[in-house]
């Protein structure tokens, strides 16, 4: 597992890059960017010390994506767990996937949780209504 300070160094050199795959750790989530593939992954923990640091080059890089995305553009949310401050970058990552679907009408949005996770599946059905953006919800054991 990587440490922290590793994992933030290759968050920040994201932005670059056309495919991005950041192993997670007990703080921060799993992550794959891939530019070609059309595919934004997020998955496990979210508790960064910094999450607005941590998430602001993730955010460039959906930016800078969101101007020429691929079709059928596949989006995939399935935290284990996320903190209050990890929750609002959340909510702003998802804000800027209207962008993608502007220009991907395809676009493709799904939110796993665990099976007995009920607070995780209520935090996607409220990003959603937020949003004004569909979820298809997936649980799993």
């Amino acid at each position: 597992m990587l440490a922290t300070k590793e994992i933030i160094k290759e968050v920040n050199d994201a932005i670059n890059k056309d495919s991005v795959s950041i192993q997670g750790s007990s703080e921060t989530p799993e992550i794959r960017l891939d530019r070609n593939e059309g595919v934004i992954k997020f998955s496990g923990r979210s508790m960064p010390e910094d999450a607005k640091s941590f998430y602001a080059p993730l955010k460039q890089w959906i930016d800078q994506y969101s101007q020429d995305p691929q079709q059928g553009t596949h989006v995939i949310f399935a935290f284990e767990y996320f903190n209050t401050a990890s929750s609002k970058m959340i909510m702003e990552l998802i804000e800027m996937l209207k962008k993608v679907q502007d220009n991907d009408p395809d676009l493709r949005l799904e939110w796993h949780y665990l099976e007995d996770d009920d607070d995780m599946l209520e935090a996607g059905e409220d990003y959603s209504d937020i949003t004004g953006l569909d979820f298809e919800y997936f649980s799993y054991e």
